[in-house]
């Protein structure tokens, strides 16, 4: 008569990737006595283990990799000559450092922090011309930059004045020399709608049909 087990009743899978019969294969060679013997096992897993998980072959140091593994699935117990230094269970444990991300943030959200930036280098060129053609340049990344952030057009004279507030007075330039709002939108595959309400009406209309 065949008795049924459950997983439940069973040990706990340590790498649950590897399967049940690699675990139980693990499990048993842990407990041979012979280390030569235990040693030829330990090598059979490791093969079949890398036969179970060829993506594994993409990763740096691959089979370093599975000895890492092998480890890990005996708890630590299994007592061979691996070929390389055994991994100390505190070191596996160990949660990674935190990592700190920068917490720049501009005045204004919509324009960007680098795009504040490029503005301060700008102020500082000397040369009047190179001067004229990037006050130019962030004149229309700042409209863009409006423009993609908000779903109602934008008025010409707030931007130049933006740029003049951002610069700290230093950049000026005149509002008809923006690049026209329907240019930047179709370089910039921008949509945006001028009446939101009807746009919801039309689309309201054709669920009904």
């Amino acid at each position: 008569m065949n008795v049924l087990s459950y997983n439940t009743e069973r040990g706990q899978l340590l790498i649950p990737e590897y399967g049940r019969n690699i675990q139980n294969m693990i499990d048993y060679a842990t407990k041979i006595k012979s280390r030569e013997e235990r040693n030829k096992a330990a090598k059979a897993i490791i093969d079949v283990m890398g036969q179970i998980n060829p993506h594994l072959r993409d990763v740096e140091d691959y089979n370093h990799k599975l000895w890492t593994h092998l480890y890990i699935m005996s708890d630590f117990k299994i007592d061979v000559d691996s070929p390389y230094e055994i991994p100390a269970p505190e070191k596996l444990k160990e949660k990674p450092k935190r990592l700190h991300y920068p917490k720049n943030s501009g005045k204004y959200g919509h324009f960007g922090y680098y795009s504040e930036k490029i503005i301060q280098e700008v102020t500082k060129m000397e040369d009047p011309e190179e001067k004229a053609y990037f006050t130019q340049l962030m004149g229309d990344l700042l409209k863009k930059d409006y423009l993609t952030f908000h779903t109602n057009n934008v008025e010409d004279v707030a931007i130049v004045a933006h740029l003049r507030e951002l610069s700290g007075g230093k950049l000026h330039l005149a509002p008809e020399a923006l690049t026209a709002t329907n240019t930047i939108l179709k370089q910039s595959g921008i949509q945006i709608s001028n009446n939101p309400k009807r746009l919801k009406r039309k689309k309201s209309k054709k669920r009904k049909k």
